[in-house]
């Protein structure tokens, strides 16, 4: 860092000169935070300012290492934003970032939305900088659990976030912030908030939770992604696709329909791969499953699907002796195996067992080798106050669904998107490199990149 501001560090303002000791003496004499945010960002271009912001005071002293933390939280915004994006001084440390994403005042903070964000995207830099990404994530965790009022308003800090975790392959920390459904949407929370942070937090969301094994929230989050309205559909969406239907192919031995507003583009892209391949044939034709597997290994390692895929063949016979329960009382061992694609029956009496025990079937085996099905026992009814209750919950849900969706048609920049969708006559190239710039921005590529690695899968 240098020691001593030079000429380049200091600028004019209605012809007086600006330098970071007059800002720094704005900063701890002001009592106005909307007046300060105001003089701090206008100050000078915004180009000669962070260069003055990222220097040292005449005496040469760090002025971070001056400033409260707390009474002082929108100065340090200014500085440590300016300084973490600055290529001719040193970043501040580590310690004070951490130190400061702590115990930062959030009231004083909402009142410079745009350097909070700039800040988080800032310790990301850092972060690579260091060529280790797991450095951002507590101090981005703090930022989020303490910034925004509730963690179920959507914030520029959410993919970030979770972007570092699924790249550092710390799914668990993600979790107390996935768990929280998203509900509000406040541009002037996070004024730079982007259609497409939307897309990649649930997209980095749904990964994290497919590598935790929890695959009803993992299908929730993909299906968020691909059903996100737009008149084009984008190659994130497509992505998330194919994750989902290996996901749905996991989870429940099939695949749903997606919601009756997706984009039907996406569903006729994705029935050129060899994802619809592995659906028309899930679960019964478990040789024709591998047989395409080894195929297209190429293709789904390409696509760091793998991992995905391996789950879902590997749980095919499973699904296929679910099926079985539907149609036969009784089943021997070796008549099983040869109908799911099992020549062990010992393996096949391992797989019957640990589904006895997960309660996926209600059976039993003899001596002999004879499996007998029997009916689940029968489940506790509803009560009248169980069923007020979940449709309360429903009109609550319809209710906020709603005014979401009022919110996003207010935004002008959805506004602009839309009318630019209508612009295009082809599918969504221009989207799609937005969005790629955007998934590469919070640390991921369009095909999982890389984070995505089929080992966290596994």
């Amino acid at each position: 860092m240098s020691s001593q501001p030079g000429p380049s560090q200091g600028g004019t303002n209605n012809g007086t000169l600006v330098t970071l000791d007059n800002i720094f003496s704005d900063i701890i004499t002001s009592n106005h935070p909307i007046a300060l945010n105001h003089t701090l960002r206008n100050c000078a271009p915004k180009d000669i300012r962070d260069t003055i912001l990222a220097s040292t005071l005449s005496n040469g002293q760090d002025p971070l290492s001056v400033l409260d933390v707390r009474s002082n939280t929108i100065g340090i915004l200014y500085i440590l934003s300016a300084r973490l994006h600055s290529s001719s001084t040193s970043p501040p440390a580590l310690s004070f970032i951490e130190a400061f994403c702590h115990d930062f005042d959030p009231e004083l903070a909402r009142y410079a939305p745009d350097r909070v964000s700039s800040v988080a995207k800032g310790i990301i830099r850092l972060a690579e900088a260091m060529h280790n990404i797991k450095y951002a994530i507590q101090p981005l965790y703090d930022l989020l659990t303490r910034y925004p009022p509730s963690l179920s308003c959507l914030t520029t800090l959410h993919p970030l976030f979770i972007s570092a975790c699924v790249q550092t392959q710390h799914f668990s920390l993600a979790l107390p912030i996935l768990l929280t459904p998203i509900t509000t949407i406040s541009i002037t929370l996070s004024p730079d908030l982007h259609y497409n942070d939307n897309l990649v937090y649930h997209y980095a969301g749904g990964i994290a939770l497919a590598a935790l094994k929890r695959w009803g929230e993992a299908e929730e989050f993909f299906e968020l992604v691909v059903s996100a309205p737009g008149q084009l559909p984008s190659a994130l969406q497509l992505e998330a696709l194919k994750k989902l239907v290996l996901v749905q192919l996991i989870a429940k031995g099939k695949t749903t329909s997606p919601p009756k507003y997706t984009n039907p583009v996406l569903l006729r892209l994705l029935k050129s791969t060899p994802y619809a391949g592995l659906v028309n044939a899930y679960p019964q034709q478990i040789n024709n499953l591998r047989g395409i597997a080894k195929k297209e290994q190429d293709f789904f390692a390409t696509e760091r699907n793998t991992g995905l895929v391996q789950q879902a063949i590997d749980r095919a016979p499973r699904w296929s002796i679910k099926k079985l329960t539907a149609t036969y009382l009784t089943l021997g061992l070796s008549e099983i195996g040869k109908t799911v694609g099992i020549e062990s029956e010992e393996e096949v009496r391992k797989v019957v067992l640990d589904m006895i025990a997960c309660s996926e079937i209600t059976a039993q085996i003899s001596v002999s080798g004879t499996v007998t099905f029997s009916d689940p026992p029968s489940q506790s009814q509803y009560t009248k106050a169980d069923v007020d209750r979940v449709l309360r919950e429903s009109e609550e849900q319809a209710s906020l669904l709603k005014r979401l969706e009022m919110e996003m048609a207010r935004s002008r920049e959805y506004l602009s998107k839309a009318v630019r969708s209508k612009e295009e006559s082809a599918w969504g190239s221009s989207m799609d490199e937005e969005l790629m710039f955007a998934a590469d921005r919070a640390g991921m590529s369009i095909s999982g990149g890389a984070f995505a690695e089929d080992t966290m899968f596994s």
